[in-house]
């Protein structure tokens, strides 16, 4: 008798996991002008067709707009193409003056009172996690509980020196009551997991930096019988981050550095600050017209 293999069992996902999208209708400088905001709705787009194929929640972690002040052009381009059953929290970028009670002020406040989201209870940017059950009542598992913190936290090296933020292994370890931990701020995408529970940091939706010229922008699919994940990869084109700023800025900071040598630093410590200023202006030949923007600066 010939041996035929089980049949797999189909899983649906639960909720497309995403965060960090830093919607914004100025144009970042390592991109291209032209280009930059049809990328950016195309990739709101697809996760919206992506939302409508699956029919599950989108759970985002903060960090929606790149200011909490969009403009009403941004506002609307937002209502028009966010997916159905969205779910965020504040994050940083969200909150006037990193203030959660401004929250009235913000585009994200607007956009709920609109209907096109919904803001989570927590934890936003700032708070520390509490029982978080009421998540239960979006997923489809009621069994399984979900944290969704706007909060610094990292695998590896330390993202920068004398960075404090806690690795994610401890954050799981910390908050052994959640299945799954979804994290964001973090503009680089990770996973990791301890005795079966999960943490994901999705990652940026944008790349908005030079340093983001290999990044490739993903949401990802929940699985919550399995508590695994899986990256959909986003649209995106190759060649649309430059790195030619660099050079530019590179050569400014030559000219500067030229220039700074060539003054004369004899000067008193004791003096103010300002007064250092008057003092090397005074004793070396500087342009009328760059004495003028040094003054117009201290003031």
């Amino acid at each position: 008798m010939e041996r035929t293999k089980k049949p797999s069992i189909q899983l649906t996902p639960d909720a497309i996991l995403t965060g960090d999208w830093h919607l914004r209708d100025d144009i970042p400088i390592c991109r291209n002008v032209e280009t930059f905001e049809v990328e950016q709705w195309a990739k709101v787009l697809f996760i919206k067709n992506l939302q409508e194929k699956h029919d599950c929640p989108v759970l985002h972690s903060g960090d929606l707009f790149n200011h909490w002040k969009p403009s009403p052009y941004l506002l609307s381009k937002a209502m028009l193409y966010l997916p159905k059953n969205f779910y965020t929290i504040y994050g940083n970028h969200d909150l006037p003056q990193h203030s959660l009670e401004l929250v009235e002020k913000c585009g994200i406040h607007t956009l709920e009172k609109a209907g096109k989201l919904k803001v989570l209870k927590g934890t936003h940017w700032g708070e520390i996690p509490k029982n978080q059950s009421w998540i239960q009542r979006i997923l489809k598992h009621e069994d399984k509980s979900v944290l969704i913190w706007h909060t610094m936290t990292y695998t590896g090296q330390l993202p920068w020196p004398g960075c404090e933020s806690p690795i994610a292994g401890k954050l799981l370890r910390k908050y052994p009551q959640f299945d799954l931990i979804l994290t964001g701020h973090n503009h680089k995408p990770f996973w990791t997991k301890h005795e079966g529970r999960l943490l994901l940091n999705p990652g940026s939706l944008m790349r908005q930096s030079a340093d983001q010229i290999e990044y490739k922008p993903a949401v990802w699919l929940w699985y919550a019988e399995t508590n695994t994940v899986k990256p959909v990869y986003l649209p995106t084109n190759k060649e649309a981050v430059t790195t030619d700023h660099l050079q530019e800025k590179k050569e400014r900071d030559g000219r500067i550095n030229a220039f700074v040598k060539k003054l004369n630093t004899d000067f008193k410590s004791k003096l103010s600050f300002e007064d250092n200023v008057d003092k090397l202006l005074t004793k070396n030949k500087i342009k009328k017209s760059v004495k003028s923007i040094v003054y117009e600066s201290l003031e």
